[in-house]
């Protein structure tokens, strides 16, 4: 299989790339964004391409002879409104229309939860509501709705959501909960903690990809919700992954109104790298079934939420000068600056 891998260089291009060439597939990649040339295995063949440029992106698809795609770029929350639409909803009909126009077998979108917006009851299904929060999530649907235009013209467009997910190479915001820590400071939960907020290792949704891009059309043709099935209270993920630091870091709860309050004034004045998706629900359950993709598919997720905070942490603290020595953005592989946060973590 000769395989094309939008968002490329990002944290989930990177480890589906990995995993897909382990698999002795051709795979290839497209991003803006530069390839850290070391992360990735010989022989996978990188392109600087956006996918909003429609003559570069249609060339490059109709040159290359792909059987499959699989479509991770997107313009995050800490993105421009203008890019986040163009890049999400977009670059989404352009990566289809064009990988339908020139024989591309299938494209597997990797869409997420946030569609979901902050549910009343969970567990959450794939039949369930679509309230966006925020340009972020409401680019994710418009954007799945394009993939639905396309499967209904007989299209293969599988449509993954996933969780939040982590693992090797994930900084952005984990990057400061690791950095916290590390230095052995109390860790806020917004809330009392007893929610349950259910996360996703990376390596667990690369393997759901693949068998979107390798099980038959009558079951893949589909949306498919992914996370862990193994997860406790925040309160309880988040100490485990303090106990096995063994820095003397301790989770602390945080009245809810003040705080959500507080972090919408700091995002409005752009001193807090914390947006409204990423506060608005840290004290809220939020939990998807991953019953279709287990039964259609036969996947299940082998790390539960605190096996992935651990196993995402040591990845930090063993690469940590990488890390550093990479800056910081506004992407999932560098690290986000702190702002505000960074006078609140000396006083924790």
């Amino acid at each position: 299989m000769k395989l094309l891998i939008t968002g490329g260089a990002g944290f989930l291009g990177f480890n589906v790339a990995n995993i897909i060439h382990r698999k002795g597939h051709q795979v290839e990649l497209l991003d803006i964004a530069d390839y850290p040339e070391a992360d990735y295995p010989p022989g996978v063949v990188k392109h600087h391409c956006d996918i909003r440029n429609r003559g570069a992106l249609e060339e490059l698809i109709r040159k290359n002879n792909y059987n499959a795609v699989v479509h991770c770029a997107a313009a995050l929350p800490l993105w421009r409104k203008k890019d986040i639409i163009e890049t999400n909803v977009d670059g989404t009909r352009n990566v289809i229309e064009f990988s339908r126009e020139y024989g591309v077998e299938r494209v597997v979108y990797i869409s997420s939860t946030a569609v979901y917006g902050v549910p009343t009851k969970h567990p959450i299904y794939e039949h369930d509501p679509m309230i966006g929060v925020g340009t972020y999530g409401e680019s994710k649907i418009k954007a799945e709705e394009v993939c639905s235009e396309f499967r209904e013209k007989g299209y293969f467009v599988p449509v993954v959501r996933p969780k939040t997910f982590i693992g090797t190479g994930r900084l952005g915001v984990f990057q400061i909960l690791y950095d916290w820590v590390e230095s052995g400071k109390r860790i806020p939960i917004i809330g009392n903690g007893e929610n349950r907020y259910q996360l996703l290792e990376v390596d667990d949704l690369a393997r759901a990809i693949y068998l979107c891009l390798t099980i038959p059309r009558e079951n893949a043709n589909d949306t498919f919700n992914v996370g862990a099935t193994d997860f406790n209270s925040v309160e309880e993920d988040v100490g485990s992954l303090c106990e096995h630091a063994g820095t003397g870091a301790r989770v602390v709860r945080i009245p809810a109104a003040p705080i959500k309050v507080a972090l919408a004034f700091f995002e409005l004045l752009g001193l807090s790298p914390l947006y409204k998706w990423i506060y608005g629900t840290a004290d809220k359950d939020s939990y998807v079934s991953v019953e279709k993709i287990e039964k259609k598919l036969g996947w299940k997720p082998e790390l539960s939420n605190a096996q992935a905070l651990i196993k995402s942490y040591d990845w930090y603290i063993e690469n940590k000068d990488q890390a550093d020595s990479a800056g910081t953005g506004v992407t999932h592989r560098v690290a986000w600056k702190q702002g505000i946060l960074s006078l609140f973590k000396k006083i924790m």
